[in-house]
């Protein structure tokens, strides 16, 4: 039986975890794209926590956008992550794409985080 797209996206995101691991000097920046919105993380995987987090789903980031499906709408999402990142003393990440593949609204978010100060 043929595997779904979601189930696929998941085997690719699995093997990616094998090797990209957040540390604290170098947490993950994790995104996550569904049909209406964009998602980031900052995670610090040996402990477990999730330091910082930004998505479409913040009234201050959906204000103004036309839609928060598009590319403007992961551009200012990165550019938050960033910001918010920059303010706990993160400089440098590690990408990881969540088994999606790196253009559209993916890379304008990694493009806007690089552009506002991360580092990966």
């Amino acid at each position: 039986m043929a595997l779904s797209k979601d189930q696929s996206r998941r085997k690719r995101h699995g093997r990616a975890r094998n090797t990209v691991s957040g540390t604290p000097e170098r947490p993950r920046l994790m995104v996550r794209r569904t049909l209406h919105h964009i998602y980031a993380t900052v995670i610090d995987d040996t402990k477990g926590h999730t330091l910082a987090a930004a998505s479409t789903r913040e009234k201050s980031l959906a204000d103004g956008l036309e839609s928060t499906k598009a590319t403007d709408a992961a551009k200012k999402v990165g550019q938050a992550i960033a910001a918010k990142a920059k303010a706990l003393g993160v400089s440098a990440v590690v990408f990881d794409r969540g088994g999606y593949k790196y253009h559209g609204r993916v890379q304008a978010l990694a493009d806007a985080a690089r552009e506002a100060g991360l580092e990966f």
